[in-house]
């Protein structure tokens, strides 16, 4: 595996000509696709696996700060706004973070043709993201918060919670006079 990391560094390299930044120290491996990389910044110590699907459309952006772990096929779509990953976050595979909701007022339009709804989305440092975690646009996630696996998350999220469940709920609580993590 260090060998086939080696080559996903080299990678990283190569494409500091095509994304705004990329930090020290960063791998990628292969991607499925990338669109408008040159909104996309990346600090140092960002490890992607492969199956990495980035999407900028317009003037959206993508900011990952350093020192944020993906597991393989994340998807990340940004369209007029920011999509930011504080540093030290880990995301596991099958994750989807998006600021894009889609409008369907038009009942005689396509969705597809029909203008995005742009709501920025936060996730802050060193939160842990579970397997198969869709995180929708408008989100924004304190420091320190866990999300369970296969959750669907929408909304503001505080420091230090753990949230699950589709639509996602806060089931705990960091309690920093008792130094425990208790149910809500």
């Amino acid at each position: 595996m260090k060998i086939v990391k080696i080559f996903w560094a080299i990678r990283a390299l190569a494409y500091r000509a095509i994304f705004n930044r990329i930090g020290n120290l960063c791998y990628i491996g292969p991607p499925l696709y990338i669109e408008n990389s040159k909104n996309t910044t990346l600090g140092s110590k960002v490890r992607i696996f492969p199956g990495l699907r980035l999407e900028s459309h317009y003037s959206g952006k993508i900011i990952i700060e350093d020192d944020v772990a993906i597991g393989q096929n994340f998807h990340i779509t940004s369209a007029e706004g920011i999509v930011e990953i504080a540093s030290k976050t880990t995301i596991s595979g099958n994750v989807f973070i998006t600021n894009i909701d889609h409008n369907y007022t038009d009942i005689d339009e396509h969705i597809m043709n029909q203008k995005f709804i742009i709501k920025d989305t936060f996730i802050g440092e060193n939160c842990f993201i579970g397997y198969g975690v869709a995180i929708q646009a408008g989100t924004k996630l304190g420091r320190q918060c866990i999300v369970g696996a296969n959750s669907v998350v929408r909304g503001h999220f505080p420091d230090r919670c753990v949230i699950v469940g589709a639509p996602a709920k806060i089931i705990k609580l960091y309690n920093e006079e008792t130094g425990n993590w208790e149910r809500v």
